[in-house]
């Protein structure tokens, strides 16, 4: 089983997927759409990945106001998270997100990437970011109960 993590924006949805030993996110695509509340081809095209790689779980980026309290940003994801639950059946986890895409701009900046190819690229390690933050924690979970045992 993998899991899938998800950048949810207004026009894009950023999509990684782990790798099977769940140590390691990798950016799969950047989908996007016209409007902002036309989803169905959206949810269709994460079905399509979720069948090819065989995903168990589903984490979502939760864009929390840096004083931790719910935007209009965060209950949007709330929303699109529940249709990913009712739609394909999968537990879906809302991940707190705060500065992912900030940083996402950093690694670019950092690989030189252009200002005009950024656009392209930035929903899709955003998506990285949020699902290897997912997989460390579980990593970290796992090593402590080995300790405690």
């Amino acid at each position: 089983m993998r899991i899938m993590g998800l950048d949810y924006g207004s026009v894009t949805v950023g999509v990684s997927i782990s790798d099977e030993l769940l140590i390691t996110a990798q950016g799969i695509e950047t989908i996007h759409r016209k409007q902002e509340n036309k989803l169905r081809q959206t949810l269709a095209r994460i079905e399509e990945l979720i069948k090819e790689y065989d995903v168990g779980r589903i984490v979502l980026g939760y864009p929390k106001n840096m004083n931790n309290t719910i935007g209009e940003r965060a209950i949007k994801s709330e929303e699109f998270a529940e249709k990913l639950r009712k739609r394909t059946g999968l537990e879906v986890i809302l991940w707190d997100e705060r500065l992912t895409t900030v940083a996402a701009h950093q690694i670019l900046d950092l690989g030189d990437v252009k200002v005009k190819d950024r656009k392209k690229v930035v929903d899709k390690i955003a998506a990285v970011l949020i699902l290897q933050g997912y997989l460390d924690l579980l990593s970290q979970q796992k090593e402590n109960q080995e300790d405690s045992e």
